[in-house]
């Protein structure tokens, strides 16, 4: 299997490279193909159609296209923005095209519990739920916490007060995670920031993207692409027509009170 990502495949004679030297019934993954540009885009097309590979030799009207026979492959690609995928490329994936849901809280432990035994931390399987319930549903960021956690557990011998067991507790987590102000829903210190000033400044919305961007002094794509994903998985924003808007869920998560219509 090959490995790569769109940004790394600049100029057409990279994707060539990697297309000559693929073995038959190689795998060839490629990472954000919706930052591939038109010109290397466009190589693919004949690769994945008729499993050929179109080379222009010479410049001018001496310039003459040659084709080279590919061996069998397989092509798979991921993105986060599919919008940002042309539908010519797109429609040629004639395998299919789907969308992957989050991870649940119960995968999550599991691969924290796995990345513990690789990293020989002892968890205690609470604590392992409650990385897990902290991580927004992804893999990295689980990762991430468990080992702060480990980094905290050490500086602050946190594995010793458990009655002598290795096993790091709930209660590790915990104070690590507080260090880092990521609350028990995960939440951080930037989400509430952005949560605070849409009840207190904006009296719950709706405001627009660009004002509480100058609110939190914070760039308009950070807000809508870093910040306000997660909130909305959780039903802690609305976006609507006339703005963003906090739910009832949002005033009781921070301990505001919920306004009366």
């Amino acid at each position: 299997m090959k490995i790569t990502s769109g940004p790394a495949i600049e100029k057409v004679g990279d994707l060539a490279s990697i297309l000559t030297n693929l073995a038959s019934g190689d795998i060839l993954f490629i990472d954000e193909i919706h930052r591939l540009n038109k010109m290397v885009e466009e190589i693919l097309y004949p690769a994945m159609e008729s499993g050929v590979l179109d080379i222009i030799i010479g410049k001018g009207p001496s310039a003459r296209t040659i084709q080279l026979d590919l061996p069998p492959f397989t092509l798979i690609a991921a993105t986060t923005r599919v919008a940002l995928v042309s539908s010519p490329l797109r429609s040629r994936f004639s395998g299919g095209v789907f969308r992957l849901e989050f991870y649940s809280n119960e995968e999550i432990a599991k691969i924290v519990a796995r990345s513990s035994k690789l990293l020989n931390i002892k968890f205690e399987e609470e604590a392992l739920e409650e990385i897990a319930k902290r991580s927004r549903f992804t893999p990295r960021t689980a990762n991430y916490f468990l080992k702060r956690v480990r980094d905290y557990a050490q500086v602050y011998k946190k594995n010793q007060e458990n009655n002598g067991s290795e096993n790091l507790s709930k209660k590790t987590v915990n104070e690590a995670l507080a260090m880092l102000a990521i609350d028990e829903i995960g939440l951080n210190s930037s989400d509430r920031r952005f949560l605070e000033i849409l009840i207190e400044k904006f009296n719950g919305g709706p405001v627009g993207l660009k004002t509480i961007g100058a609110a939190m002094s914070e760039e308009e794509a950070t807000v809508e692409e870093v910040i306000e994903p997660y909130l909305i998985q959780l039903g802690l924003l609305q976006r609507s027509a006339r703005g963003r808007i906090a739910t009832n869920k949002a005033y009781e998560h921070l301990g505001f009170e919920i306004p009366i219509d």
